[in-house]
């Protein structure tokens, strides 16, 4: 293929790199009123009153806004689509906060300095209700987290909020307890993978004004712009129609941004004054008043026949949704084909949680979405299974990988995996890593040991039969084409891979196309970035729009030159009669058709959604060096294959992969979210969430195998996800076999390392 396979650079590459980048902060006016919000500093509590008097003295100050002057509505800011899975349990400004930083009041001011003085002078008087600050105290609690009976779900999702409980879940297909009596090997564990930061480079931050009719217009820095528009509408009591949302440049994601955090308090204040105004979250409040993945703790039993087939696999979830059940049941489910799925001869399996509310701050998306919880117990469980039956732990893996053409216990009755080259991945990892060639245990000096473990993942491409996407490609009248779309490039590059696959069917360079994404009044509907839906669902789309632009150059071709379609060439440049007799570039006959005798514009457009969600998979090898006095964990190197169909973009898929292992080994071993024992958060900065760099770790190998998958556009699936999924428990399998000793609880920080060797 001409453009499909090659290893472009972003097309955005230069932009960012000389500082000349546009982000949603260098747009915001001169003139726009500064807003700062008054946070509670309790973890639960009712507002008794509010005294905004002296605040309002300060000049400069526009307005203070408290629970009483916002729509009553309850909304969700989960980004996903209508109708949203998440619970209805939100307002704009509430009388309730549930956790330690929660929104009390909106100072609005000319400035941020007085903003700052004027937040200060806001007088509070709290009526300190007893906070949950432990999910295990969570549900049937005397302490009801959200106690109001306007709470709403738009479908069951098992919810409860009476007892504490955003959400709950449960699938069994066979008979658990007879299989397992029937194994000749169980094993049986308990697991905690703590909740992670997202940690984007650039904050949350969002400005808005009124334009000259008077509709709202919304910047923001976020990865979903047609669900904040619904978000807003619903918040503000107006029609989505009164409402632009813009997309700049973002500066990071990984899925924070599929929750809108700051738009609401700017959309309410600039609707509420006609105003301009402005919200940007320092790093603080990026941390403390935003989203996180969720916690969970996970209670597994596996079960094995001595030869070495899993036919049982039984999971249970208690996990922390925080404050808001943003993403709670989605991230919940979504774990279940993604982890499970992956084992093909099982008999018996139960998968099941509830997720419970807490004073802590809300859990929501994060890169793996779910998955990378699931995948956490399970890959662990199944590398200690591997040690009781004394088998090499990816022939375990080998021998109960689900294979194409076969269907997992938990998929559908229509649902089997339809494409993957799922052996050659696991044989070229062993082969990277000198799998059969090394000892998996061994001592590197003194007192340090290494060890090497492995670790499987699945993922999804999209949300099958919900989430659709359109694109639309224009030829303008000077022979260029633009391209657009709905979703947000977040810097991994989503652009250069869309222009790759419209230019492939159209056959121009890549020079010749250009890009617009992410404002709703100008392009067509898309979910957004995430459920690694872009390369696959989106540029199915983009492939679609590019054949119906194509078609009908052609066609319009064929009718001025009195000829057939089937006698014409056309390379995206050059419109060519194949015995010669008229050649026509693009240019002149752009100029003719849309500007001259024919007056129109001609454009390709396509929508699409799929039925499916084709799992890309990877597995992943870490070799560690581990401490045995202090239990600092050191990941000499990681190697890891990944099987996400046809490649793009070589280059780019190299940088997503490298980019997910190491943000799995951040949640590994160092990032930590920590609360204070009266529901602080004091992983407020980066000083304490600790982000591992560069000099953190050893060199990352990573390699591809390149399978078709037949549903979407080129033989493509999803990379954005797949790749952050086997750090951990790979690195957790790497320190079994290097010290002999399981670290149940994320991160494995030394003290948990050290705990377990001396337990062990």
């Amino acid at each position: 293929m001409k453009h499909v396979g090659q290893s472009y650079k972003k097309v955005d590459a230069e932009t960012i790199l000389s500082g000349r980048a546009a982000y949603t902060e260098d747009f915001v006016p001169a003139h726009a009123l500064v807003i700062k919000v008054k946070r509670s500093p309790h973890p639960f509590a009712e507002i008794v009153s509010i005294d905004t008097s002296a605040a309002m003295k300060v000049p400069g100050v526009e307005a203070v806004f408290t629970y009483k002057d916002v729509p009553q509505t309850r909304f969700t800011l989960a980004g996903q689509t209508y109708p949203e899975a998440s619970a209805y349990d939100t307002l704009i400004l509430d009388k309730v906060v549930r956790y330690v930083g929660d929104a009390v009041a909106f100072v609005v001011a000319v400035d941020e300095e007085t903003a700052l003085k004027a937040e200060a002078l806001v007088k509070v008087t709290y009526d300190v209700k007893k906070p949950i600050l432990d999910i295990h105290e969570a549900i049937d609690n005397p302490s009801i987290i959200h106690n109001e009976e306007d709470l709403s779900y738009n479908f069951p999702v098992g919810g409860d909020p009476k007892r504490n409980i955003a959400c709950s879940y449960k699938h069994v297909v066979g008979d658990v307890e007879v299989e397992l009596a029937a194994c000749d090997y169980v094993h049986e564990g308990k697991y905690f993978d703590q909740a992670t930061v997202q940690s984007a480079m650039e904050t949350f931050r969002c400005f808005s004004t009124i334009d000259q009719f008077g509709r709202l217009v919304v910047t923001s820095s976020t990865q979903i712009p047609f669900h904040v528009r619904r978000q807003l509408a619903r918040a503000l009591g107006i029609s989505a129609s009164k409402i632009r949302l813009i997309k700049p440049r973002i500066g990071g994601g990984f899925g924070s941004k599929q929750t809108a955090c700051v738009e609401p308090a700017c959309a309410f204040v600039t609707w509420k004054l006609k105003k301009p105004s402005v919200l940007i979250y320092d790093r603080s409040e990026a941390n403390t008043c935003s989203t996180t993945r969720h916690a969970r703790e996970w209670t597994i039993r596996i079960g094995a026949t001595k030869d070495g087939f899993i036919r049982v696999i039984d999971m249970y979830t208690l996990s922390d949704a925080g404050a808001y059940g943003y993403h709670a049941f989605t991230t919940l489910t979504a774990g279940e084909h993604k982890s499970i799925g992956l084992y093909g001869k099982l008999k018996a399996v139960r998968y099941e949680g509830d997720v419970v509310y807490t004073n802590h701050s809300s859990g929501g998306a994060f890169r793996g979405y779910g998955a990378t919880e699931a995948l956490w117990p399970l890959e662990n469980a199944v590398s200690e299974l591997a040690k009781k039956i004394d088998m090499d732990e990816i022939e375990l893996r080998e021998k109960n990988v689900l294979r194409v053409g076969e269907r997992a216990l938990v998929f559908g009755e229509d649902e089997r995996l339809e494409s993957g080259l799922i052996p050659e991945a696991i044989a070229r990892v062993k082969e990277l890593s000198g799998w059969d060639k090394r000892p998996h245990s061994w001592q590197i000096d003194e007192t340090h040991r290494g060890g090497l473990g492995a670790a499987m993942a699945f993922q999804g491409s999209g949300v099958a039969k919900i989430d659709v996407a359109s694109v639309e490609i224009r030829l303008q009248e000077e022979g260029q084409y633009t391209l657009y779309t709905g979703s947000t490039d977040m810097g991994m590059g989503a652009n250069t891979v869309l222009q790759q696959m419209a230019c492939e069917v159209l056959g121009c360079p890549m020079a010749n196309m250009h890009i617009y994404e992410a404002d709703t009044d100008v392009v067509p509907f898309d979910p957004g970035s995430y459920a690694s839906s872009t390369t696959y669902v989106t540029g199915t789309a983009a492939k679609l729009a590019a054949e119906d632009l194509r078609k009908k150059i052609i066609e319009l071709a064929a009718k001025r030159w009195e000829t057939s379609i089937d006698r014409i060439d056309f390379d995206g440049l050059e419109l060519r009669m194949r015995d010669g007799s008229q050649v026509l570039s693009i240019e002149a006959f752009a100029e003719r058709e849309t500007c001259g005798v024919n007056r129109q514009q001609l454009a390709g457009f396509a929508t699409w959604s799929s039925p499916t969600s084709p799992p890309p998979f990877m597995i992943g090898v870490a070799e560690v060096s581990v401490d045995t006095e202090t239990g600092k964990v050191v990941p000499t190197h990681f190697y890891a294959v990944v099987d996400c169909g046809t490649l793009v973009n070589p280059m780019l898929a190299h940088v997503q992969a490298e980019g997910g292992i190491t943000q799995g080994l951040g949640m590994a071993l160092t990032e930590e979210v920590r609360y204070s024992s009266t529901g602080r958060l004091e992983t407020n900065n980066f000083m304490h969430y600790k982000v591992p760099t560069r000099q953190d770790f050893g060199p990352i190998t990573v390699d591809f195998v390149e399978s078709y998958e037949p549903s979407g556009a080129f033989g493509v699936k999803s990379i954005g996800e797949v790749v952050i999924n086997t750090s951990c428990p790979a690195v957790h399998n790497a320190i079994l076999q290097a010290v002999g000793a399981s670290v149940p609880n994320l991160p494995m920080i030394p003290e948990e390392v050290f705990m377990a060797m001396q337990e062990k």
